[in-house]
């Protein structure tokens, strides 16, 4: 038989799902390794194997995603790295730009650059904004700034010049050079990396690819040839941040692709969702181990972005972070996972994250060695789980551990009793989702009125009604493999690539042949990448990005099949300015319209689920144990009901309070909450009860 596997690599979990050739799916999660992050791979993808009889022969696909990139990123792990750039822009990645994410803090502390000032080079040569040459390359100058590269031992290198995304000769010229003396050196050019405009943003992802190159390259490689070492003699390939499978080679090259892989899969899963239920405005809600991912997905797409900030020193501040441009599935992402740690400040207030405890040593509950309190200590304490139905194969949870730690770190210096400090835990971490919730979707000019959510990941079905609640939602979908759901997501991701690069033009002279040219070399470029997986149909999908003149930041403008034409500018006006009014809710007269960068993106032809009805509850069960749990809307711990989901069926309905248990994730109901299972497995939750009920959901 032919199956199909998916791996996702978390901060605290690493999740295995099997596809089978009667495509159904089964799956498993192992603590994650951070030592060798591959190890936890082999170790799942052979202990499910092995459970279901599978030959490692005769699995045809392994996709892989993985947040070691982002990790290392945030940790200031990776490769001993130089920067090399134009002369007199030696500090573009630490100047940065005119922003401030804090507009009147006076003391404000901008976020370390990725690369220490004494690892810059730079060299004399200039282009202007055309690509047009203003100083020659200076090559005897390049060969003392490879000298110095040889001398101090650098493992990557990062090249970044000015204007080099109209013009990638002088970037080409220094790394044929560069790799003439040091054939071994791992090169990362920004002309390849993000040809677009603006130098920091630029800049700063090309060093982050060089940063991490070394290190993700040698991890892929590895864990290819330990795979075909165990028999898996099929390809491997990885999701990128734009929501698409690519070769493990080109994965190797442009590593910053993978820094949102994972969540990315949660991405597609939840919208495969929304597709099959016609629900055509969803908020994705994917809680792990350690960090909590927000997502809209709007007619069935989630939405995307053409840059995004990894590891932001100050929660919610755009601007605090490190910009990356690449094409991205835009998501808010905060420390709000499992293990992430609770804490009291100096202003007496519980903060939860961004640290966790991730998998080694764990929560307090796991009995590992862990002694800071987490959230999942605190759903321990709230009765939220138990040891007997916590399901994680290797932890048995440890009830007093988990009430042990928070009455030291939280109750303690609180003067409060232990329940209430886990009370407040949870609440504070719902409250910092939905407040995320809420940024999110002001950043993308959206109402959440009339979103339904879906919630997957180990964690997100623990807190999901709750949040329900406070964002004021009327329906929450909790999918089958919700404890699994971004590694599901992969095998559901296409083969897609997306290429972009800057071209300005103005709309009043607009130039027709240079923009066929660049969407014409756009086309190619991603349809050579997708090429590399599939030979099945591609679609191909073309955006541009533009502006009023004088304005800093563009809207993206969906573009027709077909090469511009004479009446191009017209029509391309015409499309912006509906744009302008959909998201800012009016145009503007008489102002010049620019375009900036163009966009492509080649993806494999994707079927449609079939979509299917909701189920109404035919049958109301009760449930056969009970065990107190914490209700937020009374505000007490109440015996609450205690369900395997394995023994409901399509209509089945049960009324809160109760805990639906399986063996990856849990999903609490509260007092006024409904859950009706439909036809394919999902739980659909409603709010129902009294008015007073509903009053206190809300609070």
């Amino acid at each position: 038989m032919a199956v199909r596997i998916g791996a996702d690599v978390g901060g605290t979990f690493t999740d295995v799902v099997i596809e089978l050739d009667d495509g159904s799916f089964e799956s498993t999660k192992v603590l994650t390794t951070h030592g060798g992050p591959e190890e936890g791979i082999l170790l799942g993808i052979e202990r499910i194997a092995t459970e279901h009889g599978v030959a490692m022969a005769d699995v045809e696909q392994i996709i892989h995603g993985t947040t070691l990139a982002t990790n290392a990123l945030i940790e200031r792990r990776g490769a001993k790295t130089a920067l090399v750039t134009t002369e007199g822009f030696r500090d573009v990645i630490e100047t940065r730009t005119e922003g401030r994410f804090e507009q009147y803090d006076l003391n404000i502390v901008l976020p370390t650059p990725l690369i220490e000032r004494k690892d810059r080079f730079t060299i004399p040569e200039r282009l202007n904004a055309r690509g047009e040459v203003l100083v020659p390359f200076d090559t005897a100058a390049a060969a003392k700034v490879i000298d110095q590269i040889a001398e101090r031992g650098y493992e990557a290198v990062a090249v970044g010049f000015m204007h080099s995304y109209r013009n990638a000769d002088h970037e080409r010229q220094f790394r044929t050079m560069l790799l003439e003396r040091l054939p071994d050196m791992r090169v990362s050019i920004s002309a390849e990396v993000s040809p677009q405009m603006r130098e920091f943003e630029r800049f700063n992802t090309v060093c982050a690819n060089a940063y991490v190159q070394p290190l993700m390259a040698n991890y892929l490689f590895k864990l290819a040839e330990e795979l075909r070492d165990r028999g898996a003699d099929c390809p491997l390939y990885l999701i990128h941040s734009g929501g698409g499978l690519v070769s493990v080679e080109t994965a190797a090259a442009f590593p910053v692709r993978l820094v949102e892989s994972g969540p990315a899969g949660g991405a597609i899963f939840a919208a495969d969702l929304a597709a099959k239920y016609g629900r055509e405005r969803v908020l994705s809600y994917d809680m792990g181990g350690t960090t909590a991912k927000i997502a809209i997905i709007e007619d069935y797409t989630p939405e995307t972005a053409k840059t995004f900030e990894v590891a932001r020193t100050t929660r919610f501040k755009k601007g605090s972070g490190m910009p990356i441009s690449i094409p991205v599935i835009e998501m808010i992402e905060i420390g709000a996972g499992g293990g992430s740690i609770a804490s009291v400040d100096t202003l007496g207030q519980i903060r939860i994250g961004p640290h966790s405890a991730g998998s080694e040593p764990g929560p307090a509950a796991y009995d590992r060695g862990g002694l800071d309190p987490t959230v999942t200590d605190a759903n321990v304490a709230l009765g939220r789980l138990d040891p007997s139905t916590f399901g994680a194969k290797d932890i048995t949870l440890s009830p007093p551990k988990a009430a042990e730690a928070i009455t030291r770190a939280v109750g303690e210096p609180l003067k409060m009793d232990g329940h209430t400090a886990a009370v407040g835990i949870a609440e504070v971490v719902d409250e910092n989702m939905t407040n995320a919730a809420r940024v999110h979707a002001v950043e993308n000019g959206k109402d959440l009125a009339g979103f339904s959510m879906i919630a997957f990941g180990g964690g997100a079905p623990l807190h999901a009604s709750r949040l329900m609640d406070k964002l004021g939602l009327d329906e929450l979908f909790v999918p089958t493999g919700a404890g699994v759901g971004s590694a599901i997501g992969f095998l559901r991701a296409p083969f897609a690539y997306e290429a972009v690069r800057s071209f300005y033009t103005r709309i009043e002279d607009f130039d027709v042949a240079a923009v066929n040219d660049v969407l014409a070399d756009l086309t190619q470029e991603a349809e050579t990448f997708v090429r590399q997986g599939t030979d099945a149909e591609l679609i191909v999908e073309r955006q541009v990005s533009m502006r009023y003149k004088g304005q800093g930041w563009e809207i993206p403008v969906k573009l027709p099949a077909g090469d511009f034409d004479e009446f191009a500018a017209e029509s391309l006006g015409a499309s912006f300015t509906k744009a302008y009014e959909e998201f800012f809710g009016r145009a503007i007269d008489d102002l010049t319209i620019e375009t900036v960068s163009w966009a492509v993106r080649v993806a494999s032809v994707q079927e449609r689920p079939d979509q299917l009805e909701l189920t109404a509850a035919q049958n109301m069960i009760s449930a056969p144990s009970a065990r107190p749990i914490f209700d937020p809307v009374t505000q007490t711990m109440v015996d609450s009901g205690v369900l395997d989901r394995e023994s409901m069926s399509p209509g089945d309905g049960v009324e809160g309070p109760v805990v639906i248990v399986e063996s990856q994730t849990t999903t609490v109901l509260g007092s006024h909450h409904v859950a009706v299972m439909q036809s394919d497995g999902t739980l659909l939750v409603t709010r129902g009860g009294t008015s007073d009920n509903m009053k206190g959901a809300l609070l």
